[in-house]
């Protein structure tokens, strides 16, 4: 089973790796969405996404690369 919305610290780490060189504190919701989604690892409905999760998702990056 793959990564839900909920699993922010994890969608994160991924992003972290696929996109290592994006400042988190720039990014674009609708960007970070299309990321999330194009995830090999990501197996949710894309309709249960709303700001506080791509929020939550966007945080918990800048939690990283602080």
């Amino acid at each position: 089973m793959g990564y839900r919305w909920v699993d922010s610290l994890e969608i994160a780490l991924d992003l972290i790796e696929q996109h290592p060189d994006v400042d988190p504190y720039k990014l674009h919701f609708t960007e970070l969405r299309k990321w999330v989604l194009e995830l090999e690892n990501f197996d949710d409905d894309p309709n249960h996404c709303g700001e506080r999760v791509l929020e939550a998702i966007q945080l918990a990056w800048m939690a990283e690369v602080d």
